[in-house]
């Protein structure tokens, strides 16, 4: 801000220029695999529709107006075009939500697509954000480091007693003499040279860290009261459940809950001042001169602040390694701890502090003042004049706060690597902290080489360094964001096809946009299907690029699980989602598709040899509500019951990943299986009609009804032949289809008759009744289903399918 003039007007980044908004893309409309499939297959099938119309009006001699009687061929054979298949799939892709939403054993899954549960049974690649994601995003504090002495979770209570007796002699001292206390502690901060004791050490380091943060500590339960109750109120109960803390990071939050665990708790704090709380009960204000906070250039935070009791002025600073190792004084045991401490999967911090006199303050503060007021180069001027004071600091402690991986990521990791799944992981964290946790979460596993891909900014550096992966085989690949962008610049066909063959990627210091960018990449060059989880705003982008998206309800809100396809609680429901969920969705489908394709085909084929029969004459086998009924109430429920169709039991499917290799394959619906469908149709259709033409006596117009009854019968049949699992709505759907029809039998008689026009009959109630009319559509039946029972039966005893080798 500049004080030299008055304002005329502000500058406000909204709506398309805001850091979210520029972050995320344009969502695309997701059509899944098996839709793009079908789509093929129906093409063929209207190809093979107008093919079929012109063969028949050639061999009927192109006589009269013969382009009428092929747009009356179309109509006729327009049962090839599986209307109904839309419709099916569609209410089959409702009931997979529903059965996800309401499966107790991954509660609080929410489908927010009614499009693609298919997807979930053919991914190929899995893109993970880190934290968040894999991890709680919850940090536990794990490892104290002071150089001679290292403190871990049990042997805490040493610190504790530490601090309690350090407070209490200060204390004692200060209650016989005000000022006593000050010049024996004077020594010690004034001359670092001089060894100090452990217990002195340990007072300084637990100092430093409850008093460099940013954290705010809350009462809830005071809300409302006025400020002078509420400070009354604090100073009498401190020990206050309500308290809880806020800041822009968990790491602080963490870093100040455990000096609260070891005796030093923070109580109040405003713009001005801070005030802990000893383990005796008393109260020390310390003011703050200056807070410098945390930017990812600097990685590092500083404050300087003035004990209320003795007037010392010290300036604290903690921040990540790289950043602190060339301000702090020389040490011999920082880089290896730091190094120790990583290879443990823990986030370290390194905490410093220099005691100011009060000439070296107000020469610090009145040069800061004055870069602030400068109007170019100000964040420059800041920078530096801050710098000034970052020179020689005191080393005091090393801190290891651990991010707690999510429950089961590990086995689940392990499933979904069985399954064939390749996982990339893509975080904004630094590469240690991300090579950790992929350590950590057997992402990447302990025997496992990895590549750790040197940072470059030429071509030149690029070409090097993707000759000297390429010469390392089965290994992670660990790369930061600026070196994939060099890489992608210049060799993108050949880093992908590198990094594809890898086990396991991992990319850190990602922006948002770079992981949708990745994401794309994979689909371009792979062709493979590709899911997406995060859990925060910055993986929107990636979520809604995927072919599907998954967003876990986290602490960063609700933006990814409303801009996701699907919504998780924890990444371990991924596990149940893909393998069970995803495997169930595809197979269904598949069975459904090709089943409501056959439904069409068989009755064509019937009417392509009624209408050859009869010198090719453009005459419907069927009338009205035949045809509707047929397609609804006869075969619809049935039909339908695919949906609850699995060819593996769930425990099954998730003790053996290794069966959804076979799915990303999509050999559940292929051209070969539509062929296999085709034939089957074909020969069905032809030995229904042929065998009702050959059994008719005396009424020709006995062929519909037997034609008819035997359609409807080997329709259940092949429904049962189709299922693998039988469910009891399937039994029901069965036998409530068989007596609609038996029912319409007696009820629609009129309209099994060939027409009323031409032929001028109708059935006669008594023949239905006949045992003539049930022989012959039992033998028709028989000798168009048997065939298939035997051919199966055979195909499971020579070729069985992977799954029914673990099942039987």
């Amino acid at each position: 801000v500049c004080f030299s003039g008055t304002v005329i007007g502000v500058v406000i980044y909204t709506g398309k220029e805001t850091r979210s908004v520029m972050n995320t893309s344009n969502p695309k409309n997701k059509v899944g695999l098996l839709d793009l499939e079908l789509n093929q297959l129906t093409k063929a099938l209207f190809l093979a529709l107008v093919a079929l119309s012109v063969v028949m009006v050639t061999l009927q001699g192109f006589v009269g107006p013969w382009y009428r009687n092929l747009f009356r061929f179309l109509l006729l054979f327009s049962y090839i075009i599986p209307i109904s298949l839309r419709v099916n799939l569609d209410m089959g892709k409702a009931a997979y939500g529903w059965m996800i939403m309401k499966d107790d054993n991954i509660p609080g899954t929410v489908v927010r697509t009614s499009t693609i549960p298919e997807e979930l049974g053919r991914l190929v690649y899995l893109l993970t954000d880190k934290t968040g994601t894999l991890t709680q995003n919850e940090m536990i504090f794990k490892r104290l480091h002071l150089g001679t002495v290292s403190y871990g979770t049990d042997t805490m209570d040493e610190i504790q007693s530490h601090i309690i007796n350090s407070y209490s002699q200060v204390h004692s001292q200060n209650s016989g003499n005000s000022t006593s206390s000050t010049p024996s502690r004077k020594p010690q901060s004034s001359a670092p040279k001089v060894r100090k004791s452990v217990s002195s050490r340990i007072h300084e380091a637990v100092k430093a860290i409850a008093l460099c943060h940013n954290v705010t500590p809350v009462y809830e339960s005071r809300a409302g009261v006025s400020g002078e109750t509420e400070y009354a109120e604090v100073d009498q109960d401190f020990s206050d459940e309500n308290r809880t803390y806020q800041a822009s990071s968990p790491d602080e939050v963490t870093l100040v809950q455990w000096t609260e665990s070891v005796g030093l708790t923070l109580v109040n704090r405003d713009l001005t001042s801070m005030q802990l709380k000893t383990p005796g009960g008393h109260i020390l204000t310390y003011y703050i001169l200056q807070i410098f906070p945390f930017t990812s250039e600097s990685k590092r935070m500083g404050i300087i602040v003035r004990d209320e009791s003795s007037g010392e002025i010290t300036f604290y600073m903690k921040g990540a390694d790289v950043a602190m190792s060339t301000i702090v004084q020389y040490n011999d045991w920082l880089e290896e701890e730091c190094g120790n401490m990583a290879r443990e999967g823990l986030r370290t911090l390194v905490v410093a502090k220099k005691s100011l006199t009060e000439e070296q303050y107000q020469d610090f503060e009145s040069r800061y003042n004055q870069a602030k007021l400068s109007i170019h180069d100000r964040n420059l001027k800041v920078a530096a004049v801050v710098e000034s004071l970052e020179r020689e600091m005191e080393l005091l402690c090393l801190t290891g706060v651990e991010d707690q991986l999510q429950a089961d990521v590990r086995p689940t990791l392990e499933m979904l690597r069985n399954a064939g799944i390749k996982i990339w992981m893509l975080t904004g964290d630094k590469l240690e902290t991300a090579t950790c946790i992929a350590k950590s979460s057997h992402l990447v596993s302990r025997t496992q080489d990895i590549h750790i891909f040197r940072p470059v900014t030429t071509r030149g550096e690029a070409h090097l360094e993707l000759n000297a992966f390429r010469r390392k085989h089965d290994c992670a690949l660990v790369i930061s964001g600026d070196s994939l962008e060099v890489c992608l610049k210049y060799y993108e066909h050949e880093f992908v096809e590198l990094a594809c063959q890898c086990p396991a990627v991992v990319c850190c210091r990602c922006s948002p946009t770079q992981k949708a960018h990745i994401v794309k990449l994979l689909q371009h060059h792979t062709g493979k299907r590709t899911c997406a989880i995060g859990d925060g705003g910055n993986d929107v982008s990636m979520i809604q690029a995927a072919d599907c998206g998954i967003g876990i309800e986290g602490k960063e809100g609700k933006q990814a699980s409303l801009a996701a396809d699907f919504s998780i609680t924890q990444f371990k429901h991924i596990g149940r989602l893909l393998m069970v969920h995803g495997r169930n969705s595809y197979k269904r489908s598949a069975a459904l598709g090709q089943f409501v394709m056959h439904r069409g085909l068989i009755i064509s084929t019937m009417q392509a040899v009624f209408s050859s029969v009869f010198y090719f004459a453009s005459v419907p086998l069927y009338q009205g509500f035949l045809m509707v009924g047929y397609a609804t109430i006869y075969t619809m429920f049935p039909v339908f019951s695919l949906v609850l169709d699995q060819d593996v039991k769930p425990e099954m499917a998730l003790l053996y990943p290794e069966l959804y290799k076979d799915l990303t394959k999509g050999r559940s619906l292929s051209f070969k299986t539509f062929l296999i469908w085709v034939l089957i149709s074909i020969y069905q259709g032809g030995i229904l009609m042929y065998g009702a033409l050959l059994l008719f006596e005396s009424e020709f117009v006995h062929v519909v009804a037997i034609s008819f009854t035997a359609l409807i019968l080997t329709e259940l049949l092949m429904v049962a032949l189709t299922i693998r699992t039988w469910h009891w709505l399937m039994v029901v759907a069965e036998f409530l289809s068989l007596g609609c029809y038996v029912a319409s039998l007696a009820f629609l008689n009129e309209y099994f008759g060939i027409g009323r026009v031409s032929f001028g009959a109708f059935l006669d109630v008594a023949f239905i009744t006949t045992v003539t009319f049930l022989w012959k559509v039992s033998a028709i039946t028989v000798v168009s289903c048997l065939p298939l029972y035997i051919l199966k039966y055979l195909k499971r005893k020579f070729s069985p399918p992977s799954y029914s080798k673990l099942t039987s």
